[in-house]
């Protein structure tokens, strides 16, 4: 076996730290330093290896898709901070509020939209707990169904583009970006679609539990009511539409398109008298924080990867993966469980940088066995099937982070357990999602096709 021993105890042991806690990036860095000090003395890696250190960074920095970061989290920042999702959401909850089950409605589509402009699950997921989740439990609604719709559609996030979670697979994978965002927008809309299907269908059989909006609340009405829903929707779906069709027609990099978005972001904010330069430092103090994160742990994982591969890790994994019973479709089984198994746990950072090295060399390997989906969208589709599985991850109790994200905002009558019962329909659903994306490929690849 060599001293492949040596890289599986440093990757258990990279495990237990940052399941106990302990930073993702020291993590990464400390056990990479420990283990290649560890195979200096044993004669077990080769220092020339660290020759290629330099280069490794330097390519990470030089890829202008991971430029995209900082412009599409300011964007869903000066969303959050300069109040145009509060009033969204406000005059979202009017318009469908005369309907059974209204407000949480109102809540998935505009945590829908909110997920298409932030890219950001926390920001999403915290500020649609601060907004509707009060308002819902104010008109009695069910606490479970009112938490469930707001934690599932904020956790949309990870996958609707502009997600951080696709420009981090994208980097890691090695595929466009632009086409994992096309590839990610059907099952996206699709998990929304159920998820108002599941109110719908409650709000039906237990009207109590979604009550309509009484007539005193609603203090719009009429043409006052629908200029006021022109003037707080049309605005941030254009915006959306222009940033993501930009990027889905070939006319602008997603860099581009990010650097456009947080631009049209400042001006809706100026235009709404929302505009000013402590929401303006708010949002670039979130954006600088996120993205040093996010560059932290790829400088960090980088050199754990180097080590890890010099001890023959990489070898070791790809071989074990290669051969698992069922060949292609045992190797999917696995990396599902994997993902989400690390997912309740992990946030997206984490697992990318993680477990997507691993996977992606035995998912070349495995090809040419495979006949389910088209050789040249593979990745794409793999890589789509993961994010949809981190979502589902990012709900599921006890742990999941979207739970502690709202559980951290909501009002003292809604108990914690509710939250977490109010997750499991919803994580059922994203388990529909799952397979069916994992089942029919063209739920992946006819936008990606039609995008050209």
């Amino acid at each position: 076996m060599g001293f492949e021993w040596l890289a599986i105890i440093m990757f258990v042991l990279f495990l237990v730290l940052i399941l106990s806690g302990y930073p993702v990036a020291y993590s990464f860095a400390g056990t990479g330093i420990v283990f290649f000090l560890l195979g200096l003395a044993l004669d077990a890696f080769d220092v020339r290896l660290l020759r290629l250190l330099p280069n490794r960074w330097f390519g990470s920095m030089s890829d202008f898709t991971l430029l995209a970061i900082p412009f599409f989290v300011f964007m869903g920042s000066v969303f959050e901070k300069s109040g145009l999702a509060e009033k969204l959401l406000t005059t979202i909850g009017m318009l469908f509020g005369p309907m059974r089950g209204g407000l949480a409605l109102a809540a998935i589509f505009v945590g829908t939209l909110l997920a298409a402009a932030t890219g950001v699950v926390a920001a999403t997921v915290i500020v649609m707990g601060l907004l509707s989740l009060p308002v819902m439990v104010r008109y009695r609604y069910d606490h479970k169904l009112a938490t469930g719709a707001i934690v599932a559609s904020g956790t949309l996030a990870q996958l609707l583009p502009p997600s951080l979670v696709l420009v981090v697979l994208s980097s890691q994978v090695g595929v466009s970006v632009g086409k994992l965002f096309l590839g990610a927008l059907i099952p996206g809309l699709m998990l929304a679609g159920l998820y108002a299907l599941y109110v719908i269908v409650v709000a039906i059989f237990k009207p109590d539990a979604a009550p309509a909006l009484p007539p005193e609340a609603r203090t719009l009405t009429g043409k006052a009511l629908l200029r006021e829903s022109l003037v707080a929707v049309l605005p941030p779906l254009l915006l959306i539409f222009a940033v993501l069709g930009s990027i889905f027609q070939g006319i602008a990099t997603p860099t581009e398109a990010g650097a456009v978005g947080a631009f049209g972001a400042c001006v809706l904010a100026a235009l709404n008298r929302r505009f000013s330069w402590q929401m303006l430092k708010e949002a670039g103090r979130a954006t600088s924080n996120i993205t040093s994160l996010v560059l932290m742990i790829l400088f960090a994982s980088t050199f754990f990867g180097l080590v890890f591969d010099g001890l023959g890790g990489q070898k070791w994994v790809t071989n074990f993966l290669v051969n698992l019973p069922g060949g292609f479709w045992g190797f999917i089984i696995v990396a599902n469980i994997v993902v989400f198994l690390l997912g309740i746990n992990l946030e997206f950072l984490e697992i990318s940088f993680i477990v997507m090295p691993l996977f992606v060399p035995a998912l070349a390997l495995l090809a040419p066995e495979q006949t389910h989906v088209a050789p040249d969208l593979l990745l794409v589709w793999f890589s789509v099937m993961m994010a949809v599985n981190l979502n589902m991850a990012f709900i599921s109790p006890p742990v999941g982070f979207s739970l502690f994200y709202l559980q951290s905002v909501a009002p003292p009558e809604v108990e914690t357990l509710d939250i977490h019962k109010g997750a499991l329909p919803f994580m059922a659903l994203q388990v529909v999602g799952l397979i069916l994306v994992m089942l029919f490929p063209q739920t992946v690849e006819w936008m990606v096709r039609l995008g050209g």
